[in-house]
């Protein structure tokens, strides 16, 4: 009998043991994607959209991580900040603002788009929200003046609120007809995997600093 109850007792402390050394689970972050059709992964199959590969490169590096897709085609900065509060719900971690591109093709006073994502950042920040912020790039037809005031909206802002930031959501790709769409104005799924593929490190830095903010 004793050694039943020497057996039990081992057998306790060897579970209690093995539940202290055991590493917690992750609690997944919470990210919105919050942008346009670039984001929303117009032309494309649901699952080659930049959401759901940007989502499998996490989830294959071991990242846990929940995005959601908040792109809306033909949107610009205006309806994007006039979405925000809905598009990016209470519990929300961090926030991926890639908006801009619609505001540059219909050569909209820069001072507007820079207005709105001034507005879509402070209420981010005020929310205590992490934001990576992708930077859009004027087409040079538009000229030097338009092209200079449009392109400086995305560093300055960024450096305004400590957000993370990616210069060019279409770096390495816009000027690739093979990862373009016949549009081409959106990457195909060649296009998106190479977009993911680099702003990837820019991501994980996010995770990064949510996990510093709000240790689980």
């Amino acid at each position: 009998m004793r050694h039943v109850v020497s057996a039990a007792v081992c057998g306790i402390v060897l579970a209690a043991a093995m539940a202290v050394a055991a590493p917690r689970a992750e609690t997944p972050i919470k990210i919105v994607a919050l942008g346009d059709s670039l984001t929303a992964g117009l032309g494309l199959p649901e699952n080659d959209g930049f959401v759901p590969r940007l989502q499998a490169a996490l989830a294959a590096k071991g990242i846990a991580a929940v995005i959601t897709n908040a792109g809306v085609s033909g949107d610009t900065t205006s309806g994007g900040l006039a979405r925000l509060d809905w598009s990016v719900p209470q519990g929300t971690d961090a926030v991926i603002v890639e908006l801009g591109a619609n505001d540059m093709l219909r050569g909209i006073d820069p001072r507007v788009p820079r207005q709105a994502l001034d507005a879509i950042l402070q209420r981010l920040t005020e929310r205590h929200i992490a934001i990576l912020l992708c930077g859009m790039l004027a087409a040079p037809n538009l000229g030097a003046v338009y092209t200079r005031s449009f392109d400086s909206i995305y560093p300055e802002l960024a450096a305004k609120y400590d957000a993370l930031f990616y210069p060019f959501f279409l770096e390495g790709v816009v000027t690739n007809a093979d990862l373009m769409q016949r549009d081409g104005l959106h990457p195909n799924a060649a296009g998106v995997d190479a977009v993911v593929g680099r702003i990837l490190p820019m991501v994980e830095q996010l995770v990064a600093r949510v996990r510093r903010q709000h240790p689980s």
